[in-house]
């Protein structure tokens, strides 16, 4: 494996769309202290998400040396399970980028990752992730300066990033940044050449609005976006006017985006489980999606919404209330690894 500042479009280097054939994916087995309220059913949550994942794709589980025991009594025995020191679970944020080129060749980007603005400590065996997932999977690095999570941005593998102005833009991330040079960073670290701005979400103090909790490309042209049909919610408003914000957007290939529905979680105070509440952010696996459920009554709408939009894949549904509350969901703690030719 080689490190290198330059640009990964000059060796044809981008990241494709998650809905492209993965070798694996990526998780982070929970370990931070104060985190969770029930720290066993949190570890069995995503369990139940790693092993529903290990059915349609080979999964590796990075574990610290204190949390073996547990991992190995939860997890499936196909799942890999590499020690590994870390600070938190979240592998989204703090992994890699994985990119791939025409030729077949797989490589990574790694952004500076300061636990979403300095909010928990310790954060810096987390910031070393990506790199060491990259050395495991023996492929080249190309680093960067800019303050990033991988939850902040969805690709469409055609050269469009979509983005929030409430996280990355956010002076907790890079303070003397402007817009354009973030711009810039996203393409070249991403291999892409055309940055889409959502307004984000204002209300999300853990992640600052990633785009994960709001829209996600579905297929290049198209882009889910998470609505909300009780506008006494007091997240109503957040799917609104990042709607406005994306209507009429054009693509890097000139395309105007079509933009597909998703009803999001409820967030009225008493029903709202007090973190992760999207639809949106669920996860693709080799043949399947892997969908949140939250014991809403809108669960079952998520999977029925998920089934239109991919009738060739299998959906399946996991519980999550208890990796919710830490404030996110199924794609916060996944990471994909696409498939690469050599």
């Amino acid at each position: 494996m080689t490190t290198s500042g330059g640009d990964p479009r000059d060796f044809g280097f981008y990241m494709p769309g998650e809905w492209a054939e993965h070798s694996c994916c990526w998780m982070a087995w929970p370990c931070r202290k104060g985190m969770w309220g029930d720290s066993q059913a949190t570890q069995q949550a995503y369990a139940d998400v790693a092993n529903t994942i290990a059915k349609f794709e080979p999964l590796k589980m990075l574990v610290p040396p204190h949390k073996l025991e547990s991992a190995r009594s939860l997890l499936d025995a196909g799942i890999e399970i590499i020690e590994l020191p870390i600070d938190d679970s979240w592998a989204r944020d703090s992994g890699p980028n994985f990119l791939v080129s025409d030729s077949g060749e797989l490589a990574g980007s790694t952004w500076v990752f300061n636990a979403w603005g300095n909010k928990y400590q310790p954060f810096d065996q987390d910031a070393l992730m990506g790199t060491r997932i990259l050395e495991r999977a023996g492929v080249r690095e190309f680093t960067s300066t800019l303050v990033a999570e991988g939850g902040g941005v969805t690709v469409d593998g055609e050269g469009t990033v979509i983005t929030t102005e409430t996280c990355f833009l956010n002076k907790n991330r890079n303070p003397g940044w402007t817009r354009k040079q973030v711009e810039a960073e996203l393409c070249r670290t991403l291999g892409a050449t055309k940055v889409i701005w959502l307004p984000g979400d204002p209300q999300d103090h853990e992640t600052d609005g990633h785009v994960d909790g709001i829209a996600a490309f579905v297929e290049p042209g198209r882009v889910l976006l998470e609505i909300n049909p009780d506008k006494t919610d007091p997240h109503c408003s957040i799917g609104e006017i990042n709607l406005a914000a994306l209507k009429n957007q054009k693509d890097a290939k000139g395309r105007t985006l079509q933009i597909e529905f998703i009803h999001e979680g409820i967030y009225h105070e008493g029903i709202w489980n007090g973190g992760c509440s999207s639809y949106v952010n669920s996860y693709l696996a080799n043949g399947a999606v892997v969908v949140p459920g939250y014991g809403y009554d809108r669960d079952d709408a998520a999977v029925e919404t998920y089934r239109n939009l991919y009738p060739e894949r299998m959906v399946v549904q996991v519980q999550i209330n208890d990796i919710a509350v830490g404030g996110g969901g199924v794609h916060c703690i996944t990471q994909q690894q696409p498939a690469a030719l050599r």
